[in-house]
């Protein structure tokens, strides 16, 4: 890293309450945007995105202009751990890459975003109006790994083959496609029951329904349903493929940082996440880096997280610029996280 300090006193009060907030990187200051500006981003600019939603947490990410320099690259990083701290630590933390971005920042920009040339002033455009429950889906695809992806919400992201998860808040629906596997069958229930227990505390219905029993609630968040694609064996191999994972323990009890495989299996014991540590689970050959931060973990290793990401992508020879990085607080982990382990709850 650098050797220079991102100035002191960025971010008022304001950030702790709910809202969509957002600043470009201008030489080691978070500069923020005016909610009325168009949502164009500059391809040689960083920029941080707060996604606060008061009692269900925050998601903080880092934009990465493909033509934006190191030195700005690492004032982001920098300033989103400077917006972090202030926080208590508590957002979730996405590093975004122009291009490779993630389905649940798209969401962030309901008429989508544009790329522009330069670095010159920009903007983003205010998230909808409305305090309404954030719809998801998810895609579970494969034969012996399997697991579940968050994609767009539209009937492009279906087809035959696979199952989908269509979290409505207080209703989730597993669809299964006509020619889904047995094994993505069984997986869909798995993580709509995980969903329900772990992110909705019991409390959401499961409404499971087959391709051509689509309900009226369905359609109305989706749309007409179209003709559907086929999908191949040869998909859900190439799916197993991209969904294996292995656990690394991070610490620096020697002084240093050192990195420990727990794991080169999933799915994980969950009692393999110590709280006094840090852990990387690299799922990189589906483009995936979490790093999950103990509550015990030292200030250091916490502060640290996304180098530590970072020194695991080049020791990996990941392509740094599309591979995503998510760092999660203990106890706020996503979904797709938790269905790397046995027995969630």
């Amino acid at each position: 890293m650098l050797p220079f300090q991102a100035a002191p006193g960025q971010f008022g009060e304001e950030v702790r309450q709910p809202g969509l907030r957002c600043w470009r990187v201008e030489k080691m200051k978070a500069v923020p945007l005016e909610p009325a500006e168009v949502g164009a981003f500059f391809n040689g600019d960083s920029y941080l995105v707060l996604d606060h939603r008061g009692d269900q947490g925050a998601d903080l990410h880092m934009w990465i202009g493909e033509k934006s320099s190191r030195d700005e690259q690492v004032a982001c990083a920098m300033l989103a751990t400077q917006l972090d701290n202030f926080l208590g630590g508590d957002p979730i933390q996405h590093r975004q890459v122009q291009g490779y971005e993630s389905p649940e920042f798209m969401k962030l920009f309901p008429r989508g975003i544009t790329y522009k040339e330069g670095g010159v002033e920009s903007g983003f455009r205010r998230a909808q109006s409305g305090s309404g429950p954030v719809h998801r889906l998810y895609q579970i695809k494969g034969k012996r790994n399997i697991r579940a992806k968050e994609v767009e919400l539209s009937w492009e992201s279906f087809n035959k083959g696979d199952c989908f998860i269509l979290d409505l808040g207080e209703t989730i629906v597993p669809w299964i496609g006509s020619q889904a596997n047995i094994f993505e069958k069984q997986k869909v229930q798995e993580i709509a029951t995980l969903i329900r227990d772990t992110d909705r505390h019991g409390k959401a219905k499961i409404t499971s329904i087959s391709e051509g029993e689509e309900t009226p609630e369905m359609l109305k968040v989706l749309g007409p349903m179209p003709e559907l694609k086929e999908s191949t064996p040869e998909e859900d191999s190439k799916a197993d493929a991209s969904n294996s994972a292995s656990l690394y323990k991070v610490s620096d009890a020697t002084g240093s940082m050192k990195l420990t495989k727990v794991s080169e299996k999933s799915p994980f014991a969950k009692d393999l996440l110590v709280r006094d540590d840090c852990f990387i689970l690299d799922n990189g050959a589906n483009g995936k880096i979490f790093v999950w931060k103990g509550s015990g973990a030292n200030a250091e290793e916490k502060r640290e997280a996304l180098k530590m990401a970072d020194d695991f992508i080049e020791k990996m020879n990941y392509p740094r610029m599309k591979t995503q990085v998510e760092i999660l607080p203990q106890g706020r982990e996503t979904v797709i996280f938790k269905q790397f382990f046995q027995n969630w709850n």
